[in-house]
């Protein structure tokens, strides 16, 4: 489902729910990062979405890259919390929401690369290949939060 993301722009639309979810990390031993090329918007981003009823958020994380990367990881630590009220993002089916992620590092510990439905590439990027690709704002800092290492971040 296509999907529009807004930064602090006063044409926004108002948000109708609010979503928790859960994002991955994934560093390989070269200290490249996993990214995705997303269907949905066509930007590149670490591999995250919705948490479930049933799961935690770091079940949800191992789900979301499983899915998106073919990956199977372990969670080994938080790069940090996601919050800001001025991201807002508006699907077609009218939903408008406001996301709270909490982000953590992870390592593959097995499967294999797989482009999903949510993706049109997957690959893994060294710092300076990540900081050239077109990313949203938000996604934008947790890679940096992520390859700059340091502790959790909250924002």
């Amino acid at each position: 489902m296509a999907r529009t993301e807004y930064y602090d722009d006063p044409a926004a639309p108002v948000p109708n729910s609010l979503v928790v979810a859960a994002s991955a990390a994934v560093i390989d031993e070269q200290g490249r990062l996993l990214l995705q090329r997303r269907v949905d918007n066509g930007l590149w981003a670490m591999p995250g979405g919705t948490m479930e009823m049933t799961e935690s958020l770091p079940q949800a994380a191992v789900r979301e890259v499983r899915e998106e990367t073919g990956y199977e990881v372990e969670v080994t630590g938080l790069v940090g919390t996601y919050t800001d009220a001025r991201h807002v993002i508006a699907y077609r089916d009218g939903e408008v929401r406001r996301q709270f992620n909490v982000c953590f590092r992870a390592r593959v510990v097995g499967g294999a690369l797989a482009v999903s439905d949510e993706s049109h590439e997957v690959d893994w990027f060294g710092p300076e290949e990540a900081a050239g690709l077109e990313m949203h704002h938000t996604q934008r800092l947790r890679v940096e939060h992520a390859l700059g290492g340091g502790g959790a971040h909250a924002g």
